[in-house]
């Protein structure tokens, strides 16, 4: 017993003293709290945030370690974290804001906006400290890198100290955050009175904003006498849009791949690639739509996915590769971090992304040497763009500077400084020879990693206050949470819906993103078989990531 004793509360004698111990313990945290998220009660898992309430347990029976360790660790793991998000949503960051995202975005800004409103209205109203209700709003959006950055913003303007009711206020307001989020969702089907048959319907047809930012192919046969002769780069200059003519079957003809000097002729069908909006202006100029069976008809031409994994084609344009001419084969789409990219001439390639290309056989063969299509070249890590871009994000995030109306200097800290740089280096990285792209699973783990020190420590040093606070009237935060998880979402959801016009699994897939809550998608997602909510959550969850951080740093250094 006396043994068992020293192991959990520490023993100088035992293993060289405090730092085996504190090892021990973060190891236990996050051990115990993995295997406590993972536990579901009517479907619902706390999932990582398992580890913050084991980590509360720990301290709140006095199993603490070292406080310098803790504060080390909590912000390392903190920022493993948020560069992580970083590095995987870089490159499809900028492409959410086509056509389509910007209306999806717009709809995460305004529950967004609606949740720091009603934060705003619940700190006046209640009269609790800020870092108080910026914990609960934390938790109310289950987002744990706007705590990592309340936290960071309030222990730079009070000169190291820490708030302990951040920590409280979310670990508090969380499991309600998960729940009251789905239940919105399942309101949301009874007041807006889905007719869920007709929603999936037009959810698998694409009848969506959320499908601006994917590619349709198209099958055109000209009739525009005014473009009879012109070549295909002519086209292009004349719509200034992006699209790809992958096939072209003339009179009489078997179909043939096409080049920039492929002259159009009235009768000629073609296989254009595009996303829907560019591919309503192509078929506008140029004809009809026909059907086609092109699979059918090109026999003895096939379309392969092939992975970019040379290093020396990372940040090269499609038009410098030439492939039409080298290879004989033609790039259509190219698939970046889950989003499918139009394969336009300026498009720079990325190491990591998946290319459609179509062609003879042969030929394709040809290209897959080229671009290389070997999975083992992306295994091995690539640590210097990760340990590079930390640097740079620390750096980036030590920086002040002024807001008006705000009278202490703000600056990004260890949460928004290294999410800008990994978002930058994953989009722009490659065009400097970078090659910042890391696997699925590497980027997982290093995620997981990050969340789960980070976790361990903020439950480790709120756990003592914790119970007090409860006991002390704390469980009215659980009501405030509630409001700042609703009150956007259902105001947002009937705005996404009237005003808007969004498909129903369109719109839950937003408003889980925007609330950063991947329960609520996981819950959205099972409600159809369509992709409609992953892909509208993956739309608007890079720029809600970002609102978030930067919202919840500004609330406490408006309000303290």
């Amino acid at each position: 017993m006396e043994l068992l004793r020293d192991l959990l509360w520490g023993a100088d004698s035992l293993w060289g003293g405090g730092d085996a111990h504190s090892v021990l313990i973060l190891a236990l945290v996050v051990a115990l709290g993995t295997m406590l998220g993972k536990l579901k009660v009517a479907g619902v898992s706390l999932g990582v945030t398992g580890i913050l309430f084991v980590g509360i347990a720990f301290g709140h029976f006095g199993l603490n370690i070292n406080e310098h360790l803790l504060h080390f660790m909590k912000e390392f793991g903190l920022i493993l974290f948020v560069y992580s998000i970083g590095l995987q949503v870089g490159p499809g960051f900028f492409s959410s804001f086509r056509a389509g995202g910007i209306k999806l975005n717009k709809l995460a800004i305004i529950v967004i906006l609606l949740g720091v409103a009603t934060t705003i209205a619940l700190y006046y109203i209640t009269g609790l400290p800020i870092t108080t209700i910026v914990g609960v709003m934390s938790g109310a959006v289950t987002n744990t890198p706007g705590l990592g950055a309340a936290q960071q913003a309030f222990s730079d303007i009070t000169a190291g100290a820490d708030a302990g009711d951040l920590a409280t206020g979310y670990a508090v307001a969380y499991p309600l955050g998960v729940i009251g989020a789905i239940l919105t969702i399942m309101l949301l089907r009874h007041l807006l009175r889905i007719n869920t048959k007709q929603e999936e319907a037009e959810a698998s047809l694409g009848i969506d904003a959320s499908k601006q930012s994917a590619t349709i192919r198209t099958s055109i046969e000209v009739a525009n006498e005014a473009i009879e002769g012109k070549t295909i780069a002519d086209i292009h200059r004349l719509l200034s849009r992006e699209f790809v003519v992958s096939r072209i079957c003339q009179a009489g003809g078997e179909p043939e791949l096409v080049t920039a000097t492929t002259r159009l002729m009235c009768g000629d069908r073609l296989l254009v690639v595009a996303s829907p909006e560019d591919s309503e202006a192509v078929v506008a100029l140029m004809g009809h739509t026909v059907d086609m069976n092109w699979q059918e008809m090109s026999k003895d031409m096939i379309s392969r996915r092939i992975l970019i994994t040379k290093p020396e084609l990372n940040g090269v344009r499609l038009s410098t590769l030439q492939v039409r001419n080298t290879c004989g084969v033609t790039i259509t789409r190219v698939n970046r971090a889950g989003i499918d990219l139009v394969a336009a001439g300026n498009l720079e390639l990325q190491l990591g992304d998946r290319v459609t290309v179509v062609g003879p056989e042969l030929s394709v063969a040809e290209a897959e040497k080229r671009f290389g299509n070997s999975l083992k070249r992306l295994r091995h890590p690539n640590l210097i763009p990760i340990f590079l871009g930390i640097a740079l994000g620390v750096v980036l995030g030590s920086i002040t500077f002024h807001i008006p109306g705000i009278p202490q200097p703000v600056k990004l800290g260890l949460a928004g400084g290294p999410l800008i740089v990994a978002i930058l280096m994953g989009r722009y990285g490659p065009h400097y020879k970078l090659v910042t792209y890391t696997t699925i699973s590497a980027n997982l783990m290093l995620r997981e990693v990050g969340i789960s020190l980070f976790l361990a420590g903020v439950g480790l040093g709120a756990g003592e206050g914790f119970v007090p606070t409860i006991v002390g009237g704390g469980y009215m935060w659980i009501l405030y949470g509630a409001l700042i998880t609703v009150i956007p979402l259902l105001i947002a959801g009937i705005v996404g819906r009237k005003v808007y016009k969004l498909n129903y699994y369109t719109l839950i897939g937003v408003l889980a993103g925007s609330s950063t809550n991947p329960p609520a998608l996981a819950f959205s997602s099972e409600q159809t078989s369509t992709d409609a909510p992953s892909v509208a959550y993956a739309t608007v969850y890079p720029l809600s990531m970002f609102l978030r951080v930067l919202a919840a740093q500004l609330l406490i250094l408006i309000f303290s």
